[in-house]
């Protein structure tokens, strides 16, 4: 694989208690303005980063954002969707004012249903044998490459993973796709869905180990309302800050603001 390619982004200001590194790495910026000021500038290009979370707390908004700001951008885009049809999906992107249909008919962000896919090449065992986990592979990397996507979405993995099952297949299986999406210079968010116990971020505990990064969201609450917050934990290649954010979602797109001192939400995680 080629060197990452080195970024004209200037030097970062100082934040969460580190210093922005000499020489950044080319980055994917997310489009989510708060976020992107998190990362410094975004992601940093080509890396597989966990979304992880319970149910109602802004995951699949946020992947969504990030792949339409990537499509507006000239960044073919790919949604892979476990849970929900893309039409579903295409219809609660149209109540956003940021997304636009025209990127969806004119190829910009394409949806593919993988239930459809796994009928299609007849992965039907209830758990998946290590060669259907090299056609699964095989399959998304094909995809992104025939399409010429920079941007992926996975969602969830929780949900691939339910089929795959034994740890040492799952951490094979993230690796494989990181380092093809990787080698493709594709920049991934794969959703996982937890509950709300501390310290962990994924079904298995491994998926969090194999990622470069691990964006954190929960449900929190103070004074009886529900705040949705976020929280990087990590991200290979940048400085990040490490504040908790609380997130807005609006019709024009996700807003994070800082907590205010003495604002910290109550119960959650972590």
């Amino acid at each position: 694989m080629e060197a990452p390619a080195e970024s004209t982004t200037p030097d970062a200001p100082s934040g969460g208690g580190l210093m922005a590194p000499a020489t950044t790495l080319e980055r994917c910026p997310t489009g989510i303005e708060g976020l992107d000021n998190i990362l410094y500038g975004g992601i940093p290009r080509g890396n597989m980063v966990l979304v992880a979370g319970s149910v109602g707390t802004g995951k699949t908004t946020l992947c969504l954002e990030f792949l339409v700001r990537g499509a507006e951008r000239g960044e073919r885009s790919l949604f892979l969707s476990v849970t929900e049809s893309s039409d579903k999906l295409i219809q609660n992107l149209s109540t956003f004012e940021f997304f636009r249909t025209e990127l969806v008919t004119n190829g910009s962000l394409v949806f593919v249903d993988l239930p459809l896919l796994y009928e299609k090449l007849g992965l039907e065992h209830e758990e998946l044998t290590p060669d259907e986990i090299v056609i699964l592979i095989r399959t998304i990397r094909d995809l992104v490459r025939n399409l010429g996507a920079k941007r992926l979405v996975l969602d969830s993995l929780t949900s691939v993973c339910y089929r795959i099952r034994r740890d040492e297949r799952i951490r094979d299986f993230m690796l494989r796709l990181g380092q093809e999406l990787s080698d493709a210079g594709c920049t991934s968010l794969l959703v996982s869905e937890i509950g709300p116990t501390p310290g962990r971020y994924s079904l298995h505990g491994v998926e969090e180990a194999i990622v470069d990064g691990v964006l954190l969201l929960w449900n929190g609450r103070r004074q009886g309302d529900i705040l949705r917050v976020l929280q990087v934990i990590k991200m290979r290649g940048t400085s990040h800050s490490q504040a908790q954010y609380v997130i807005e979602l609006t019709p024009i797109g996700m807003l994070l603001a800082p907590h205010l001192k003495g604002g910290r939400p109550e119960g959650g995680m972590p």
